[in-house]
């Protein structure tokens, strides 16, 4: 009866035992699911934050008109699209200042991130100046600026 007894009872103690081990084992993998929704959501945020980039870069400040070269019908050259050149436009008016080359924006804009988003939110460049004529001096939302940049990136040249 005794030993019946210490049996039940070390029984009941190897299956907690086991039990707890069970539970403690999961942790990793709940973890692992866990980060991988974290990631999945990350990328779908990235993802939309790139879509609205996209819509603001080509849709309503239409950087490609400068930053992308023409071909010989006027047409934005896709194979080039945001690598800069030469500027297509001319002043209409003096402009001294008037930019004869815009710079590459797809992959890395010129800069730091930072002085990226302080151009497009403030419309002053990493030179502590406003950029120059044709280049607005844009006032985005930080929101903006940073969907702005995501796009740029996502594009690998």
């Amino acid at each position: 009866m005794i030993i019946q007894g210490l049996m039940n009872k070390l029984t009941r103690l190897s299956l907690m035992g086991f039990l707890l081990f069970a539970a403690d084992a999961s942790q990793p993998a709940k973890a692992q699911v866990k980060e991988a929704k974290k990631r999945e959501d990350t990328g779908m945020r990235n993802q939309s934050l790139i879509e609205r980039g996209r819509y603001i870069v080509e849709g309503v400040a239409m950087c490609e008109r400068c930053h992308t070269p023409r071909d010989e019908h006027g047409n934005p050259e896709r194979t080039n699209w945001l690598q800069g050149g030469p500027v297509q436009t001319e002043p209409t008016y003096p402009a001294p200042t008037w930019a004869t080359r815009e710079p590459r924006i797809a992959g890395t804009p010129p800069g730091t991130d930072a002085e990226f988003i302080t151009l497009m939110t403030t419309g002053i460049s990493r030179t502590g100046r406003p950029p120059n004529p044709p280049m607005p001096p844009f006032r985005m939302t930080r929101a903006d600026a940073e969907a702005v940049l995501a796009y740029l990136k996502s594009l690998h040249h």
